[in-house]
């Protein structure tokens, strides 16, 4: 059975919980000529608020960050290093910013590889989570155990000071580690 979640559970300020919940569910992305390709999520990491130094948010307003701003249940798609597209799920109520980077899906390690692979860029940027707009998560029944999630502090954020950069708020899914291509 295949659900997809409801935007009242990205509308919640739990971005942490919520980081953790989307190991095991699948993204799914239906292209330009219809077909579509459903991979299971299995790496992800939250960024909570203006208070996170190493949230996009720290700075407030501006206006790459402005669609994190708004209510959860939407992607905040923005270019990473001039190269790599970076997708995250933006999760809470409006004027809350916080959102989940998508690093890994079943044969992708790496939020560089994941957008490359399934073919997603800006354009989806400030676009409802939803199969309107060709890209959505939904919950096909696989059961994760906790055991199988590994919380490590999130990668590339030593910018934000020691207390930010040692949150554990980057989840991995062990036990499908050895579908993935070596982190970027």
């Amino acid at each position: 059975m295949k659900a997809t979640p409801g935007p009242e559970l990205f509308q919640q300020k739990r971005a942490v919980a919520i980081a953790r919940g989307l190991i095991g569910r699948h993204l799914v992305r239906r292209y330009p000529d219809g077909r579509a390709e459903a991979r299971l999520i299995t790496e992800t990491e939250a960024y909570v608020g203006e208070g996170d130094r190493a949230c996009h948010a720290r700075a407030g307003r501006t206006a790459r960050t402005e669609v994190m701003y708004r209510a959860g249940g939407i992607w905040y798609v923005y270019l990473c290093y001039g190269i790599h597209e970076m997708l995250n799920l933006v999760v809470g109520p409006a004027d809350w910013p916080a959102a989940v980077l998508i690093r890994g899906v079943e044969g992708a390690r790496g939020p560089g590889r994941v957008t490359k692979s399934l073919a997603i860029d800006r354009t989806l940027n400030g676009a409802v989570a939803g199969e309107r707009s060709g890209l959505w998560i939904e919950d096909r029944g696989v059961h994760v155990r906790r055991v199988e999630i590994q919380a490590t502090p999130r990668i590339g954020i030593d910018y934000a000071g020691p207390v930010w950069a040692a949150k554990k708020w980057r989840f991995v899914w062990l036990a499908r580690s050895w579908s993935a291509h070596p982190a970027a």
